[in-house]
């Protein structure tokens, strides 16, 4: 397995909230008016891990204090964020209705899905489909493992795509233009000693995924967290996406990855072969 390349000098990120995120400035929103700045607050509330109050959401948004404020008033009044009694805010019911609609309406998910179980018999261990959505990777899908101790991961969640295996695999799939647009979005901050944090770290990786077929996390995101991906993608690339299998370093060998490589990219095969007559153009 190759070895982790980094550069001696890495990204120095800005300030950060305590779940780890970066300014919304620094995470290059762009600005799309009242809508944009709405969708830029929930994104904010629905990847803290508890419930954020708006000193907290003001440290990490790029707004005014007073626009902020109008901001979170309407979102409470229509549903989509909660006032919790601290005055603290999190996700509100009515977001479970959009969810739902989106949810039933995944083709992709259910072309996926019985591929997904096929490969999660074979391994036994977690399986993961993931769609690439800007400089994050989102979870779409997961058939839990057989085992005891299990993945900390949800359906709906997001993981950044230079230190996951579904998200390199997925960028892997990206022509040269898109994928330099990807880069140079991308906030590097380092998650373990083993993460990527240069651009030319993750340009040499996502080569080395294009020749083998198989993109791999090796404890990158999280110690003792371990997967091996492959990507999934439409002919004109316009859609990329991936599927992992993972499981904890101390269950799963890098012998076993290199071992389920073969079986991963059959699975993205076979998931592409099912899309082209299901979500390709119709007469």
């Amino acid at each position: 397995m190759d070895s982790v390349r980094e550069s001696d000098q890495e990204a120095v990120p800005e300030a950060e909230d305590r779940n780890g995120r970066q300014p919304a400035k620094t995470r290059n929103h762009a600005d799309t008016g009242t809508l944009g700045k709405a969708v830029s607050v929930l994104d904010i509330v629905a990847s803290s891990e508890e419930p954020m109050r708006f000193t907290d959401i003001l440290a990490v948004s790029d707004q005014p204090r007073g626009t902020l404020h109008r901001q979170l008033s309407n979102l409470v009044e229509e549903g989509l964020l909660s006032l919790n009694r601290d005055h603290s805010y999190s996700l509100g019911l009515r977001l479970l209705k959009f969810a739902a609609k989106a949810w039933a309406g995944n083709q992709f998910r259910s072309i996926a899905e019985p591929h997904l179980r096929a490969l999660h018999n074979r391994t036994g261990e977690t399986v993961h489909l993931g769609v690439l959505r800007g400089t994050e990777v989102i979870y779409l899908d997961k058939v839990e493992s057989r085992q005891a101790v299990r993945m900390y991961s949800q359906i709906g969640n997001s993981s950044p795509v230079f230190c996951t295996g579904v998200g390199k695999a997925a960028m892997s799939a990206l022509g040269e233009e898109a994928l330099s647009e990807v880069i140079s979005k991308i906030s590097f901050r380092r998650f373990t000693e083993h993460t990527l944090v240069t651009p030319e770290a993750l340009r040499a990786e996502i080569g080395d995924i294009r020749e083998s077929g198989n993109a791999y996390d090796r404890e990158e995101h999280e110690l003792g967290i371990r997967c091996v991906a492959a990507p999934i993608y439409t002919p004109d690339r316009s859609f990329v996406a991936g599927v992992s299998v993972t499981g904890p370093a101390y269950r799963v060998s890098t012998e076993a990855l290199q071992s389920w490589a073969v079986l991963v990219r059959e699975t993205a095969g076979a998931i592409m072969d099912d899309m082209g007559p299901r979500l390709g153009p119709r007469p």
